[in-house]
């Protein structure tokens, strides 16, 4: 093994050689004696010292890089955002009575910005701290926010009326526009088992992360945006990405408490009606209409009402026209899953096949769709408390993954043989 020359110079003392016209010594070298060796001793262990201070030094060094990373949030000036969207007149990408969003340049960066209105005032100390701790935050199957700007400011608080928050822009589609194109209704890219089982996977994955994995300081982290219209579908091993994360906490829709907070009094607290805040029809848990206040576990109810979407193509709320009554009927996702899974063994094959998107041709895994169906099904339970957490499902969903790959590689025509139209 190779030595470094310090390693060298620490372990085997330097001698000086004899010139050559000089005579040989006449005496036997002599002996070190104890001093010299403790001299030694004392500059090996004055290298080791050293070493060990050097390591830590450069600990330290790492750490406060770490703090100096680009991940670190940006604060942008207004009138920055007013010129990377031309004074918000450029084109909108959504546009909403609380929300719109624009692509655009941002510090050599391509980002798409997003004016939200502020649901509860959040002084600028606090919100510098919840920018920070969200823009440290990476996944792969989330969308990483850059930083934000508040809209002028009243009476020294928190800030205006919105909030602009600017994300990396993704290249791809929504899932809720991969699923269902108005213009050719019959298409989808998403015509393959694999591509929806994998962005299952990556959305579960990515709320995982945001419930249990990020480390942030802020308790009881939830999303409060999970939809089918908040997921982009990239290109092309069609990876998803969750979309809006820290949306919640940086707009005041949510209220931080602490773990030892009792179910009941986080929905006592409802009562101020600066708590409440928006949620989209078909995606909201029954406790969430009730109370207004979103929990991990109201996000686990949205997901599980998009895997449902992803299985079936259908919207999560769809109204039907009763020919025979003449009135508009509401079916909702759920219902048609839980009859689809449910009843007599012999027919629920026939069932399941009926209920799900008939653009992928028929070509899954039935054992595998089922047993999807049942953990959405359990994410969507009227109760919170027989909801799953989201660790558990992106367990029961890796393993659904790898059946599927399984199932894929079957399925995949065979390459080993060769084919002869010579007579025999």
């Amino acid at each position: 093994m190779c030595k470094t020359k310090m390693a060298a110079n620490a372990s085997e003392p330097t001698r000086t050689r004899p010139r050559r016209d000089s005579a040989p010594p006449s005496r036997p070298p002599r002996t070190r004696s104890a001093s010299t060796s403790a001299t030694t001793m004392s500059s090996t262990s004055t290298v080791t010292g050293a070493s060990t201070s050097s390591s830590v030094a450069s600990r330290t060094s790492l750490a406060s890089l770490r703090e100096s990373l680009p991940e670190n949030p940006h604060i942008y000036d207004v009138a920055e955002i007013r010129a990377a969207t031309n004074n918000f007149l450029a084109r909108r990408l959504s546009s909403s009575s609380s929300t719109a969003s624009w692509r655009c340049h941002l510090r050599g960066k391509e980002a798409v910005v997003f004016q939200r209105k502020f649901r509860r005032r959040i002084a600028m100390d606090e919100l510098r701290d919840r920018l920070s701790v969200i823009c440290r935050s990476h996944h792969g199957s989330i969308v990483n926010l850059l930083g934000a700007s508040v809209s002028g400011s009243r009476g020294g608080g928190g800030g205006g009326d919105h909030i602009y928050l600017v994300y990396e822009y993704v290249h791809g589609a929504t899932l809720a526009e991969c699923l269902r194109n108005p213009r050719n209704p019959n298409f989808t890219v998403l015509s393959s088992w694999t591509s929806r089982i994998r962005i299952a996977a990556d959305l579960a994955h990515g709320l995982d992360y945001i419930h249990n994995k990020t480390g942030l300081k802020i308790r009881n982290l939830v999303h409060n945006h999970i939809k089918s219209s908040a997921v982009i579908v990239t290109e092309p091993d069609f990876n998803s990405k969750i979309c809006h994360f820290g949306t919640a906490q940086l707009c005041g829709e949510t209220d931080e408490m602490s773990p030892e907070t009792d179910e009941s009094q986080k929905f006592k607290r409802s009562d101020s009606r600066a708590l409440r805040f928006e949620g989209v029809r078909g995606y909201m848990s029954p406790e969430f209409q009730l109370t207004g206040i979103a929990t991990q576990k109201s996000d686990v109810y949205a997901f599980g009402v998009t895997m449902l979407e992803l299985l079936s193509g259908e919207e999560p709320l769809k109204y039907r026209l009763n020919k025979s009554t003449g009135n508009f009927e509401r079916t909702s996702v759920i219902e048609t899953a839980a009859e689809a899974i449910n009843g007599e063994d012999g027919e629920r094959e026939g069932r399941l096949r009926r209920w799900m998107d008939r653009r992928l041709g028929d070509s899954f895994p039935v054992a595998v769709v089922e047993k999807l169906t049942r953990l959405a099904l359990e994410c969507v339970e009227e109760s919170p408390d027989h909801r799953p957490e989201m660790g558990r499902v992106a367990g029961k969903i890796s393993k659904l993954y790898l059946e599927s790959e399984k199932w894929s590689a079957k399925m995949k025509p065979p390459v080993d043989f060769t084919v002869s139209l010579a007579p025999r």
